[in-house]
């Protein structure tokens, strides 16, 4: 290329001197510039129209302007007052209200004036002499009292006999020697858990807890008088009365020596295994 051509070259023409031009490297490097310049002018046009949107939009849609009517009243001028009705009577004035009680009277003692009378007229009460009063003293004497018992042959339930029935009827929560069960507190443990029957409901249900009850012990050791002080339910209960009831004679609770009638107090508990 001579040097006029060098003088008037633009850049592309000098990297792409003596190499393929169809292989459109070269004429995307062309348009460049063009590209470039057309697209700035397009983000000015949007730039400039943005900025023109508010007064644009303000003359081609106009607001409409609304008239506020305000009313204005004249309060020197009244209202006419409204005619009145003179057939109906006007209506009757309140009671008064009413007067709070008074309060109570208050007792008041009257004291009577004391009225003064002559000597003559008085009433005088006669002093009685010494010697009178030792002959009107009175004369204090020691009573001896009797040393002999009273019959109580013809009386029934006399004795012994009658301080036994007393303590045979009388049942006894905290004696001397508490009533037990053959063999101690072991061996009542092991028969409860030989003879206790789990009920199916319970079981069923999972319930598991204590049943407290409570019976009184004879002087025989017999049990009686069975009831229950804690429920469980689920047929519980009635399974730890059936196992009480099949218990063997205890050894009865004695007080002073006699064996006498004594509650006592159990819990039998039910456990799933």
């Amino acid at each position: 290329m001579e040097n006029k051509n060098y003088a008037n070259a633009t850049l592309d023409d000098i990297v792409f001197e003596g190499r393929n031009r169809e292989y459109g490297a070269y004429m995307l490097r062309k348009v460049y510039t063009k590209h470039v310049t057309r697209g700035l002018i397009i983000a000015i046009a949007l730039f400039m129209i943005f900025l023109a949107a508010p007064v644009i939009s303000k003359y081609i849609f106009k607001e409409e302007v609304v008239e506020e009517h305000v009313a204005v009243v004249d309060v020197n001028t009244l209202a006419e007052p409204p005619p009145i009705d003179k057939t109906t009577p006007p209506p009757p004035p309140p009671p008064p209200p009413a007067e709070p009680p008074p309060p109570p009277v208050q007792k008041t003692i009257k004291f009577t004036p004391p009225v003064i009378k002559k000597d003559e007229e008085v009433r005088k009460e006669e002093v009685p002499d010494v010697q009178e009063l030792k002959e009107a003293a009175v004369d204090v004497k020691t009573q001896e009292g009797t040393t002999t018992k009273p019959d109580l042959s013809g009386l029934e339930g006399t004795g012994d006999a009658v301080v036994a029935d007393v303590v045979e009827d009388k049942v006894f929560e905290f004696v001397e020697q508490q009533p037990e069960f053959p063999g101690g507190q072991e061996a009542m443990m092991k028969f409860l858990g030989q003879n206790i029957r789990y009920p199916s409901v319970a079981q069923r249900n999972g319930l598991e807890g204590r049943v407290i009850l409570s019976f009184v012990v004879d002087q025989n050791g017999e049990i009686s008088d069975i009831k229950i002080l804690k429920p469980l339910g689920g047929g519980t209960d009635e399974e730890a009365i059936r196992v009480v009831k099949t218990m063997p004679k205890w050894r009865p609770g004695k007080q002073n020596g006699r064996a006498v009638k004594v509650k006592f107090t159990l819990p039998v508990l039910f456990s799933i295994k």
